[in-house]
């Protein structure tokens, strides 16, 4: 009994000791989200454009032990004389491939849009540019933060007819500010 008690634990040591540099090189390829912490955290924000004014609430938080970003979001609209009031929410998964790879995003919202962006950090990280991938007939997206301040970004979403697919115009723009903590 000693024999296979000693015998078991050799062999948990040797399993242990060659699946500790995998463990490592998993928990070490985490992205590093550092360029992102102009936009991390909970924004409260307000916004005008197509669909009207409206108020809202935002956040960045990296998520699934910082393999992604998760941004959640909501806008809520008034009553108008042409439509009742109304609520659009939407979910927005940040993240790459590979640790060296293009970061990337998957939208989906409470109207049924699925996006897929390719997307772009500027040299200064001030500003994060997400540009739709192309699908044909279908309009393309670009969704931009820029940073004015520590707490501060403004936001425009645009789009381009699928017949035109560079020519962007403004949906909506929108400022937020950074929610106390």
């Amino acid at each position: 009994m000693q024999s296979i008690r000693r015998l078991f634990t050799g062999l948990f040591l040797v399993l242990l000791i060659f699946s500790a540099p995998n463990l490592t090189a998993q928990q070490s390829e985490a992205p590093e989200w550092q360029d992102w912490s102009f936009l991390l955290g909970e924004w409260m924000g307000t916004g005008s454009g197509q669909p009207g004014q409206g108020t809202g609430k935002f956040a960045f938080k990296p998520d699934l032990q910082r393999q992604v970003l998760m941004r959640t979001n909501y806008a809520e609209y008034p009553a108008t004389k042409e439509r009742p009031a109304f609520r659009h929410d939407d979910l927005m998964i940040v993240y790459r491939e590979s640790p060296s790879g293009p970061t990337r995003a998957i939208y989906f919202d409470s109207e049924g849009h699925v996006i897929h962006y390719a997307v772009k950090i500027s040299e200064s990280a001030k500003t994060a540019t997400f540009l739709s991938e192309p699908v044909p007939g279908t309009p393309s997206y670009r969704l931009t933060y820029i940073g004015k301040g520590p707490d501060e970004v403004s936001i425009r979403f645009e789009m381009a007819p699928p017949d035109k697919p560079g020519q962007f115009r403004a949906y909506i723009e929108a400022s937020a500010r950074r929610a106390v903590q």
